[in-house]
């Protein structure tokens, strides 16, 4: 069976590979008030900056390209174009053009968030929540997931790793106050009190993103407690360093605990799912 991709696109996955401009030919219009939001769209926010400029080009030009549409009764849910939709209703448009197409609850999520990774509308928690959403709604494993829309595991494994940030982080992450970037250099430590203190001075101070990895490194190098016997350990400083090479080099958290006098240790290594071990295991066989 042939792999679906991203790069196929979306009227791959709905099965009509038709040149754009043919499409629009045939394109009925659809009374706008009939039209209602997937519920399940993986993207929750439309700036208004964003949805007043398209709606200035499409009282310009109308709608350049048909939304995508499935019937439920007598009314319509979107399937991919909700963005135009919102703008053609503040251009004030009473009908709009669109491509009806018969889509199971199943692939709706499937498709949706195919479009929006594809036009790079998501933010990067909404992006994360919408490859969770598919593992846990649709039962799929990461590869799969990753094969649906066409990226590495790797990429898909360290999107959602942003779920585990406290939801005040996620949600500065969804404004745009931290990227992605300042996300991962807080996951270096697994402490929630670290990540949300280094968090508002990264947005106060205006860190970028290394700042932010400088900060994170020297906060996590002071004495910490042990989570097994609530004693004080201080991490040495080449420890620290050899932690940090492998939570880069296998893209988790990983701590080295030593033991009593330099006797032996373990090494702790975090994965987040079947999917996540495998790839972890494979990481480590290889090297």
């Amino acid at each position: 069976m042939a792999r679906q991709t991203l790069g196929r696109g979306l009227s791959a996955l709905l099965g009509d590979e038709k040149p754009a401009a043919q499409q629009e030919a045939i394109s009925p219009e659809i009374d706008i008030d009939l039209i209602e939001p997937n519920p399940d769209q993986p993207r929750t926010r439309f700036t208004e900056a964003n949805l007043e400029e398209l709606a200035q080009s499409i009282r310009a030009n109308g709608v350049v390209q048909p939304i995508v549409l499935r019937q439920i009764g007598g009314r319509y849910q979107i399937v991919a174009g909700e963005r135009r939709w919102r703008a053609s209703q503040r251009a004030g448009l009473r009908r709009i053009p669109a491509v009806v197409k018969e889509v199971s609850d199943d692939k709706l999520l499937e498709l949706a968030l195919v479009e929006n990774i594809q036009r790079q509308e998501l933010n990067p928690i909404e992006e994360a929540k919408a490859y969770r959403k598919l593992i846990d709604t649709l039962g799929l494993t990461q590869e799969m997931v990753a094969e649906r829309v066409g990226k590495d595991r790797t990429i898909i494994t360290t999107s959602m790793r942003l779920l585990r940030l406290p939801g005040e982080i996620q949600r500065v992450i969804e404004e745009g106050g931290l990227s992605a970037g300042h996300g991962r250099a807080l996951m270096m430590t697994d402490d929630p009190k670290i990540q949300r203190r280094l968090a508002n001075e990264a947005i106060d101070k205006g860190w970028s993103v290394r700042e932010t990895e400088r900060a994170v490194k020297k906060a996590v190098k002071s004495p910490q407690i042990s989570e097994n016997k609530g004693v004080i350990r201080t991490v040495d400083a080449n420890v620290k360093a050899a932690e940090t090479k492998l939570m880069r080099s296998l893209n988790t958290n990983v701590k080295i605990i030593a033991g009593k006098k330099g006797a032996g240790g373990k090494i702790e290594i975090e994965y987040y799912g079947t999917d996540d071990l495998d790839r972890i295991f494979q990481l480590l066989i290889k090297k």
